[in-house]
């Protein structure tokens, strides 16, 4: 059924240049007393002080925790929960790049619930609502301010792993693009090639049967009608502000294109789900060490050449919004951007060896909720081929697969 549609969203979205102003006065009308979560950087930014002025302003207790770490360990979370379990905040509000926004989200199950974030890993079990959160973002990137997931990185595990619930959209976003404006370009691409993977895999993702129970059972129940038009609105609006937000950091007109854009994307994808770039990446970022936007896009050409032939509508809606003249131009013009803005083209330049390449695929067929969402089906041997394929930077690996099946 071509309109069904599901939208999860916070309660809340304030978009804007200057709109970190209303933080204070969206933080009042839910109680006075706030733990603000943050980074050492930004705890030192002079507009982050002005943002816990603003709470103090609007009567607000506050305390702030900045130690958050990239990537969320797991074990600092628990510490930072029994710390502040005393403090007995009414809210938390997470203020900085997706690590501080996964983290608020974590702190604000285990001080609602207790426990360890090992009992919520996976889907649906999160038992019930949260601490309301506040996200500013300060990076345009993992759409972490609307999206159900809290990404952590277990010490006991190779992969990083994501508690994934309704109940962690945050109560309310906050998105200026002025706090973007001091982002230096590297990050900048990295982060914003990341939230145009989303949309991307948020678009061609599979379609599932609209079931009664499907919203209900799933976080991620795949493609429809709704996350369809957010994820082409933010393919749009990254396609015409990334680059320039790379190259002219100072242009508001660009950030706020990309924010838009991977805030855009985080209501797709959080609803959607992503697919085989990203199942793939988790293996190889633990291998690598490499930025999870660099991983995810520098995957996301080769598997769209590999998902090309159940594409074929998506590519031409791609094709249509970044005013190409062909669908079959999308994917060169993807990998063109990519390279552009300095994501490595292939595994190989992120560093993986070459040993290692049927460990990647073989855990990345683990996977089994990314690896499903994908539009065409992969088995050892074909993600094998697609691995190898982003490897040597040679789509002859993926059609000598295709010649296998037929």
């Amino acid at each position: 059924m071509e309109h069904y549609g599901v939208f999860r969203a916070p309660r809340e979205l304030i978009f804007g240049a200057g709109q970190r102003q209303a933080l204070g006065g969206v933080a009042a009308k839910l109680g006075r007393r706030a733990l603000v979560v943050t980074d050492p950087r930004m705890a030192a930014d002079s507009e982050f002080r002005k943002m816990i002025e603003d709470l103090h302003a609007h009567g607000l207790e506050v305390k702030v925790e900045s130690g958050t770490l990239p990537d969320v360990p797991v074990s600092p979370a628990q510490s930072v929960a029994a710390s502040v379990r005393s403090y007995d905040p009414d809210m938390v509000i997470g203020i900085g790049g997706g690590s501080c926004l996964d983290m608020a989200k974590c702190l604000a199950l285990l001080l609602t619930y207790g426990k360890s974030p090992q009992d919520y890993y996976g889907e649906n079990k999160v038992p019930g609502p949260v601490l309301p959160v506040i996200a500013l973002p300060t990076t345009a990137g993992t759409g972490s301010e609307v999206t159900p997931v809290a990404v952590l990185s277990d010490e006991e595990r190779v992969l990083k792993v994501g508690i994934s619930s309704p109940y962690l959209i945050p109560h309310a976003a906050i998105c200026d693009p002025e706090l973007t404006l001091s982002c230096p370009p590297g990050l900048t691409a990295i982060a914003g090639a990341d939230a145009l993977t989303h949309a991307i895999e948020a678009l061609t993702a599979i379609r599932r049967e609209p079931t009664p129970e499907l919203a209900q059972e799933r976080v991620f129940i795949g493609k429809n009608a709704l996350s369809d038009h957010f994820a082409l609105t933010a393919i749009s609006l990254l396609w015409q502000g990334l680059e320039t937000a790379c190259t002219e950091g100072s242009s508001l007109t660009a950030r706020s294109q990309v924010m838009q854009g991977a805030t855009f994307a985080g209501l797709a994808f959080g609803v959607a789900g992503t697919a085989a770039a990203h199942a793939i990446q988790y293996p190889v970022g633990a291998l690598t060490h490499t930025a999870h936007g660099a991983g995810v896009a520098c995957l996301m050409p080769w598997v769209m050449r590999w998902n090309e032939p159940a594409i074929q509508n998506e590519l031409q809606q791609m094709a249509d919004i970044m005013r190409l003249s062909d669908k079959d131009e999308v994917i060169p013009a993807i990998a063109d951007l990519f390279a552009r803005i300095g994501i490595p083209p292939t595994l190989a330049g992120l560093g993986l060896a070459e040993g290692r390449l049927n460990w990647v695929a073989e855990q990345s067929c683990g996977i089994e909720r990314l690896v499903l969402n994908n539009p065409r089906g992969l088995n050892q041997d074909t993600m094998r081929a697609l691995v190898k394929a982003a490897y040597f930077g040679d789509a002859a690996y993926l059609q000598q697969e295709e010649e296998k099946s037929l």
